[in-house]
């Protein structure tokens, strides 16, 4: 990062040492960290690591997917049965994400929230939060670890996730050092595949209890099927797929 010296950093620098954060922690990147090189990036070992870090997680390729249901079910990744999925980049590195079906189920969203990099998350909790309008719901972590990059755009444009939920959708990478043992319980290709097939037939159940199925078309989900069926309920929608409370 080349620093330009802003009003911001100049007043940040006549605070004590102890009080100065590091502008990654300032833009909502990382952790509360103090900066040790007086606001000077170029210098600094730890700035050169996120920079590499997020320049390379920024970069992906168009996903192979099989559709389910009209829902994309793509090739090699992992999917949890609270409708979040895992991809290994590499080693113990791991991407993460939210699948196609539950932002079809829930519609645009306004907002998609993270844990700040370097933040310990825990598989099967919901470290992961998506708005639309007045409406919040959590979404459960497929695997545990540390936090190493975070798609920062999806805090203020949540609708990428809907666009592209399995390349420039995604939500955050981690540091996985049990993914061996956590992805026995995770399912892939023709289990995920199963699966949605399932989901998709839950959801046309819960429809036919309401109304006609006004969200399905020849047996697919459409792109929008709260917004198309608000009397399903997001409450309702949430804890039966996420397995979350729109509270977590």
């Amino acid at each position: 990062m080349t620093t330009q010296v802003t009003p911001r950093i100049q007043a940040m620098k006549t605070l004590p040492p102890s009080q100065r954060s590091c502008l990654h922690h300032v833009g909502e990147q990382t952790e509360f960290k103090l900066c040790t090189n007086d606001y000077q990036c170029s210098r600094c070992e730890f700035d050169q690591v996120f920079d590499d870090q997020y320049s390379v997680q920024a970069v992906l390729r168009p996903v192979e997917a099989m559709e389910v249901g009209g829902c994309r079910v793509p090739q090699g990744y992992y999917l949890h049965q609270g409708h979040s999925w895992v991809k290994i980049e590499e080693g113990s590195l791991v991407r993460i994400g939210i699948d196609d079906f539950a932002l079809r189920l829930l519609g645009p969203l306004d907002r998609v929230e993270m844990p700040l990099m370097g933040k310990v998350v825990e598989q099967g909790k919901p470290h992961m939060k998506v708005t639309r309008g007045m409406h919040h719901a959590g979404v459960l972590s497929p695997v545990s670890g540390v936090v190493t990059a975070v798609n920062t755009k999806l805090r203020e444009q949540g609708n990428l996730a809907n666009q592209d939920p399995y390349a420039q959708g995604w939500v955050m990478t981690l540091h996985s050092k049990n993914l061996r043992k956590e992805i026995k319980g995770l399912m892939i290709a023709e289990q995920s595949a199963r699966f949605l097939e399932q989901e998709v037939e839950r959801v046309h159940h819960l429809i036919e209890e309401v109304s006609a199925p006004l969200a399905a078309d020849g047996g697919t989900l459409g792109n929008d099927v709260f917004g198309a069926m608000p009397q399903l309920g997001w409450e309702r929608l949430t804890r039966t797929f996420l397995r979350t409370s729109p509270s977590s």
